[in-house]
């Protein structure tokens, strides 16, 4: 369930091209010589600058994980919304189990957990254990918090990158300016040419802060985000599974952090 899912988000390819279709097409608005905003030295100062930085300040492992959420904003999430509903499914199946059969059954239906899921594992473990209900609330949601912490380290690095990112285009532009300075002499009127190259820099620190770094911050943490609360939903069931609260109450206590066109419905679900 919680696999690397190789399926292209529709909306976030969507959005990213239309977005590009509008700052492509007001350039056109104001010139066709597209050829003066290619600047392959400034782009290579922005983005080598800002690596080092990033480098600098984090371990390279997080740098890596933080380079790897720009390419996952493509991609869809891990945990989608309607996902939540099998969530609380499961539970009440799991409360069900524990009703008829007892604790060793469902010991032995979660023996493919880990490998599937290892907070869901985890979870199910302190059950199984015997641990009472504010045990295992306390364990899962130490669990929780931790796990969001390490996950968002690489969402204050891409962050971090994008307040540097424009430093650096600037820094690219003082070095075309200065090159610019230093070859005016031989031929005054390319003045005008050298100061476009030149602020190229600049351009691409903005572009690439505000265009890829920012919005794979937001959404990396927007996912982190939906992850912790799918997280947050499983431990309240898994306390309610030690406490031994029956089917219906645990349906009713889940369905309560859910929105209401998402519940799910005992009375509905397909009979097993």
């Amino acid at each position: 369930m919680f696999g690397d899912l190789a399926v292209m988000s529709l909306s976030t390819v969507i959005g990213f091209t239309l977005s590009l279709l509008l700052i492509v097409g007001s350039i056109i608005e104001l010139t066709t010589n597209f050829k003066i905003f290619l600047h392959l030295s400034g782009l290579l100062m922005v983005i080598g600058g800002t690596l080092a930085a990033a480098h600098v300040g984090f371990e390279m492992r997080y740098v890596r994980q933080a380079l790897g959420n720009i390419k996952a904003i493509f991609f869809s999430p891990k945990m989608a919304r309607g996902m939540l509903t099998n969530e609380v499914a499961r539970v009440i199946r799991w409360g069900y189990l524990l009703q008829k059969s007892g604790i060793q059954a469902l010991e032995s239906d979660v023996k493919s957990l880990k490998s599937q899921d290892a907070f869901l594992a985890y979870g199910v473990g302190l059950v199984v254990s015997g641990y009472t209900g504010p045990e295992v609330r306390h364990m899962l949601d130490n669990q929780v918090e931790t796990a969001f912490q390490r996950h968002t380290v690489s969402v204050e690095i891409l962050k971090y990158m994008a307040s540097n990112a424009p430093a650096f285009g600037m820094m690219a532009t003082l070095v075309g300016l200065v090159v610019m300075l230093d070859n005016m002499g031989d031929d005054p009127s390319k003045l005008g040419g050298g100061m476009a190259v030149g602020l190229l820099g600049t351009l691409y620190g903005v572009l690439f802060a505000r265009l890829v770094l920012m919005p794979a911050a937001e959404k990396a943490h927007q996912r982190e985000s939906i992850i912790r609360f799918r997280n947050m939903l499983v431990a309240e069931g898994l306390v309610m599974l030690a406490e031994r609260r029956s089917p219906r109450f645990i349906q009713d206590a889940m369905n309560s952090y859910l929105d209401p066109a998402i519940h799910f419905d005992i009375d509905k679900a397909p009979k097993k």
